[in-house]
């Protein structure tokens, strides 16, 4: 019996078999037979072709052994850890002691009167400091408060650079299921398009189709491609923040998939004005600045100068003891003491600015957060499934004649589509914890583990 007999029998039969399965059996089948002519089966599917960061024997590594092989190397947190030394080798200076002063001279004492007998001299004194001790106790006061203004700067570089570690890791996860994704949508292009020339080849379908569908493959292997190079972009942008000193093969043991543990607004609101190192280094600073001020008002007095001298002559020896004291009349160190006022006024103004913008930053993260947990849920329990059964549902119609080739390349644009926004909005998710954890100070290393490291 002739194929266009035949159709109007098959046609309600289809329709009874879609409705029964969802179209996922149809789309399964492969294409009408045509007297006289082989059918053409669809391609195999094939896996994307991996990346150079997860083909062959790479590295397994987790988010940990990702931050801690990045902190073993950073030359800014090292660069850091050496400030903090410097900053402890100003303690000690502040707290040396005054060194003595020590002199000594010789000369000839010439006699110019008959009854005075000439002869050699020498003389030799020294001289001793005594600070005031409000004086030295502030300039030591503000040099440990300097180290520990050093101390949280080393704790607020790791927070920074553990959030940009996560981040950069987050972001290859990301190109790497775009990757994915788009390696998927070219194996269903060149699916589609196999079944296009099949029925183009049988007369079913004009020749313009075919060339549709392989315009749309070209596009997808272009995109596909592109994808590629950006996963090696952000592996070197990972690298590049472990001075490169990462394996030459590696790839993370995470996904984007995976649900952050985020505790609520109140306790990061709390933690953060606890815990935050920039707050932290700002509180030191401030306290730096008030000894500052303090040791301004006690240098008009620095301290008592005391002196032993002798003088040697011939006939007598001669020993003085003197002490002298700096008067403030013509310097009263007004310029000395304003200034310290308005470092202090400064660095104040500075802690509860940062103080105030740090609350709003973690109610802005938040905010975040929820956006992106509610586009995750409704791309992935609706949407997704949404764009797949129309994917499947249009295939089987095209396979039927039903449908043409655009219904089934814009049911695949949709699914693209929404398979990206899905990806994009667990990225946002991810970024969003890590933001929140960053502010509120979670990644900051302990100094212990810091002082361990080379």
């Amino acid at each position: 019996m002739p194929m266009m007999n035949l159709r109007p029998i098959l046609r309600p039969v289809c329709h009874a078999l879609m409705v029964l399965a969802g179209g996922s059996a149809l789309a399964q089948a492969t294409a009408p037979a045509v007297p006289g002519q082989t059918p053409v089966p669809p391609a195999p599917l094939a896996a994307p072709a991996p990346t150079d960061a997860a083909a062959g024997d790479a590295v397994v590594l987790s988010l940990a052994d990702l931050v801690s092989l990045v902190q073993r190397h950073n030359p800014n947190l090292r660069a850091a850890v050496q400030g903090r030394e410097a900053a402890s080798a100003a303690v000690l200076t502040a707290s040396a002691l005054p060194n003595p002063e020590i002199e000594a001279g010789s000369g000839q004492a010439r006699a110019r009167m008959a009854s005075v007998v000439g002869g050699s001299l020498s003389s030799w004194g020294v001289m001793q400091r005594l600070e005031n001790p409000s004086l030295r106790s502030a300039r030591i006061e503000g040099a440990q408060f300097g180290l520990e203004g050093s101390r949280q700067q080393v704790a607020a570089t790791a927070n920074d650079l553990i959030a940009q570690v996560r981040l950069k890791a987050y972001e290859w996860l990301l190109r790497g299921e775009e990757a994915e994704a788009a390696g998927d949508a070219l194996q269903l292009l060149e699916q589609i398009r196999e079944r296009v020339r099949a029925r183009v080849q049988s007369g079913e379908a004009p020749r313009l189709e075919s060339i549709k569908a392989d315009a749309e493959v070209v596009n997808a292997r272009q995109r596909f491609e592109a994808a590629r190079l950006q996963v090696d972009q952000a592996a070197l942008a990972v690298n590049r923040l472990a001075a490169g000193q990462l394996p030459a093969r590696w790839r993370l043991s995470a996904s984007l998939s995976d649900v952050p543990a985020v505790p609520g607004s109140e306790q990061l609101q709390r933690e953060a004005q606890e815990r935050n190192p920039e707050l932290a280094q700002l509180r030191a600073e401030v306290a730096r600045r008030e000894a500052q001020l303090r040791e301004a008002r006690a240098s008009r007095f620095p301290g008592v100068d005391l002196r032993y001298g002798e003088n040697r002559e011939r006939e007598f020896r001669q020993g003085v003891v003197s002490v002298g004291v700096r008067l403030p009349l013509l310097d009263q160190g007004r310029g000395r003491i304003d200034e310290a006022a308005a470092e202090l006024t400064r660095a104040q103004t500075l802690l509860e600015g940062r103080r105030k913008e740090l609350s709003l930053q973690i109610q802005s993260a938040t905010k975040a957060l929820e956006v992106a947990r509610l586009r995750v849920d409704a791309l992935s329990r609706g949407a997704l499934p949404d764009a797949e059964a129309a994917l499947r549902v249009a295939q089987a119609a095209y396979r039927f004649g039903e449908r043409g080739i655009l219904e089934v390349l814009d049911a695949q644009r949709l699914l693209r589509s929404v398979r990206a926004d899905l990806i994009d909005a667990r990225f946002r998710l991810q970024t969003a914890a890590v933001e929140l954890e960053f502010l509120a100070g979670r990644y900051a290393v302990p100094e212990s583990l810091l002082s361990a490291r080379p």
